[in-house]
């Protein structure tokens, strides 16, 4: 039976934790201890076909960790600089692979990658789209002033969701898809003590919205440097988990 294999690249939100000149008590036992939060992004693997789900500023890094798999495909969520600035990596490395993006996703970041794009995908979001075996839906989600999607794989069987950078008011049919579903990777940049953001959830908002959709399990991604390495229900990179 093939299995549908999803590795957390990286955990973290824009700066990243260890932060730069930050000498803050999450920051230093990061340094301490040698680990990191690198930028957010995913590598599903199903078969023979591996999926990058945002190419981040850290892709070398991330790929080197988890074996320099070769890519089938990548999905652009949206176009801020941490979620799709890292395709430069793929220049002498492979052919850069078809990209999958809505849009106005493909507009904005392909336009900066014009010199290194093969194969541009446009998708409809809410509309399933095959990659190899494995049915992937756009879903929109609410990041402003981004255009943002989030994403849900299926192997017809098992059903992940990712909902990338949003804020708690997501579209109603966004929230139907998500319903029920066997894991959901949430954005959490904040402990449920810090002060509300307009772009992002913080955990009391992720972990409030995994119970309103009854999901089965749920991990927090795209974390700051606020969030302590203890807090429970996150997302840790290197993390891999099999469906």
């Amino acid at each position: 039976m093939v299995r549908v294999k999803i590795r957390l690249l990286g955990t973290g939100d824009a700066p990243g934790t260890p932060k730069i000149g930050c000498s803050c008590t999450q920051c230093q036992y990061a340094l301490d201890n040698k680990i990191q939060r690198l930028r957010t992004s995913l590598l599903v693997s199903h078969g023979e076909t591996t999926i990058l789900i945002d190419t981040s500023p850290d892709l070398r890094q991330q790929l080197l960790h988890a074996g320099s798999p070769h890519i089938s495909a990548i999905i652009w969520t949206h176009g801020h600089y941490d979620h799709f600035m890292g395709l430069g990596e793929f220049y002498r490395v492979q052919k850069t692979p078809p990209i999958y993006a809505a849009e106005p996703v493909i507009a904005y970041c392909g336009d900066i990658f014009s010199f290194l794009l093969n194969k541009t995908v446009t998708v409809e979001p809410y509309i399933p789209f095959l990659i190899g075996d494995l049915s992937l839906t756009l879903i929109e989600v609410t990041h402003p002033p981004t255009y943002t999607c989030g994403v849900i794989i299926s192997d017809g069987t098992t059903r992940v969701g990712f909902t990338s950078d949003t804020n708690e008011h997501l579209p109603q049919q966004t929230l139907d898809l998500l319903t029920g579903v066997d894991m959901l990777f949430v954005d959490g940049l904040f402990p449920p003590s810090f002060r509300k953001v307009t772009k992002h959830l913080n955990i009391n908002e992720a972990e409030d919205l995994a119970e309103k959709l009854g999901v089965k399990e749920y991990r927090i991604v795209h974390m700051s440097h606020h969030v302590p390495f203890d807090y429970p229900c996150q997302g840790r990179d290197g993390d891999e988990y099999v469906f």
